[in-house]
């Protein structure tokens, strides 16, 4: 009785917070309650191992470029880590670590600014990462390519500099319900100021946006195309050449969420066709705080700035100012340089394996993941299935019948090691659309293996037994 009873109070630590309703409060300015998850407290005193150089032959790309990742190299309460949430933030390799390091050990300067040997050396470093953007997404032009604090801020770059500029009344911008928020909220903005008018295209059956109903909203009211490449919930992939082919035949410009797609499969912007076309560092192995915008530079050329300041200026007088060309038009004030350093340095590594050899690894693991989940019982998995004509993202977004998805995630963190992301994943149109409030989701990328995919299965099958038998 003894040991079944410390048995039970025990397993108490493993419940999720909406199961146990326990907490260890402290207070901040305002007396606002903080709840610390019990793990966690001691996970700041968590070793991270170095990376061992003398790594075993590798099995596969997952095996070969993890040791180049130190994050992954550390257990929590005796289980190795599996970082299974690269759709909201990737790993960054000891090559980008470096990079940052060096440069605020190194060469810390301003750029575009100075003439001194620092600022120079700075600014070499920081244009060279422009135009290895510029390479990896085949832009005509290195001055095609903006930095940004992010994608969201580069879609509200576009937002507010194009489209207030160039809507009115009664035009129409065309969204899909899968759109992550970052897509959607700024052209609500910009409708709001306008009266331009939001038109979302719904789903198939299969659950991807319904190219056809795409097709049927297009007409010479539409000034604008806002669409993901790769849904971020779906794992979806539209074919971006069509809707251009298609916009280009009203006279609409498209602009194109590419998050979920450039840190995973080469991603052609002159192929592709689009006018603009926007990515995140922090999703392809950079740093946060920078991301890029695309454009056509003849677009670029005709926007307004979106912020005043230093650098974005050609002359300015008592009234009034001229601006620079692109890309210093949309670059106001001191950016993020050791970031962009950071971002460049990720693409050298990404490059060093190639898009296409982790396009096709990822397809692989991808599936695995998915029949894998298909595996386990009262699990519904949304979006299409993988297939050899239909492109799936290596991701899985799932809810098991009668347990919460955040209790998953927690149960997962908490008992197994195992990263899940759960909640609306910033859709929540779409998670209205298919009926439900919240999702799990399981995210890869190219330093996961399938037996992080088989430690995963097997800890989310563990955490359902938990969670089933202690409602």
């Amino acid at each position: 009785m003894a040991t079944a009873a410390a048995a039970a109070v025990a397993s108490l630590r493993y419940f999720p917070s909406s199961v146990r309703n326990r907490s260890y409060p402290g207070t901040i300015g305002g007396g606002a309650v903080v709840t610390f998850s019990p793990r966690r407290g001691r996970c700041a005193t968590a070793a991270v191992a170095a990376p061992s150089r003398e790594a075993e032959p590798a099995s596969s790309l997952g095996d070969l470029t993890r040791v180049d990742f130190p994050i992954l190299d550390q257990e929590f309460d005796g289980n190795k880590l599996v970082y299974f949430d690269n759709g909201a933030t990737s790993q960054k390799p000891s090559h980008v670590m470096k990079a940052l390091d060096d440069y605020y050990r190194f060469y810390n300067s301003n750029v575009h600014r100075g003439i001194h040997a620092l600022s120079a050396k700075a600014t070499d470093a920081y244009e060279s990462a422009r135009r290895k953007v510029a390479n990896f997404v085949n832009a005509a032009d290195s001055r095609e390519i903006i930095f940004t604090r992010n994608a969201t801020e580069a879609i509200n770059l576009v937002a507010y500099s194009w489209g207030l500029s160039n809507l009115k009344q009664g035009d129409e911008i065309i969204l899909t319900v899968a759109e992550h928020h970052s897509a959607i909220v700024p052209w609500q903005f910009v409708s709001q100021k306008t009266g331009a008018v939001l038109k979302y295209v719904g789903l198939t059956k299969e659950e991807v946006p319904d190219m056809e109903q795409l097709k049927g909203l297009l007409s010479s009211k539409t000034k604008i195309v806002v669409v993901h490449h790769v849904s971020n919930v779906l794992g979806s992939m539209l074919p971006i050449e069509e809707v251009v082919s298609c916009a280009n035949k009203v006279g609409a410009k498209v602009l194109v969420d590419a998050c979920q797609s450039v840190p995973h499969m080469p991603v052609d912007v002159q192929k592709l066709g689009a006018d603009f076309l926007v990515a995140s560092s922090h999703k392809m192995c950079g740093p946060t705080g920078v991301g890029f915008l695309h454009g056509k530079f003849e677009i670029l050329s005709s926007m307004e700035p979106f912020l005043g300041g230093g650098e974005m200026i050609a002359d300015v007088f008592e009234d009034k100012s001229t601006y620079a060309e692109p890309p210093s038009r949309f670059e106001a004030g001191t950016p993020a340089i050791g970031e962009a350093i950071g971002l460049g340095v990720a693409i050298d590594y990404l490059s060093h394996f190639g898009m296409q050899t982790i396009h096709e690894y990822e397809k692989e693991l991808g599936s695995y993941l998915y029949e894998s989940l298909l595996s386990v019982p009262n699990v519904r998995i949304y979006g299409p299935a993988p297939s050899a004509s239909d492109h799936r993202a290596p991701l899985c977004s799932f809810n098991v019948e009668n347990v919460h998805p955040t209790d998953i995630a927690e149960i997962l963190d908490l008992q197994h090691g195992i990263a899940i992301r759960s909640g609306h994943h910033c859709a929540q149109i779409l998670h209205r659309t298919l009926g439900i409030n919240a999702s799990a989701r399981a995210s890869l990328h190219f330093y996961n293996t399938k037996e992080e995919v088989d430690a995963f299965i097997h800890g989310l099958k563990a955490t359902i037994d938990f969670l089933t038998s202690h409602h």
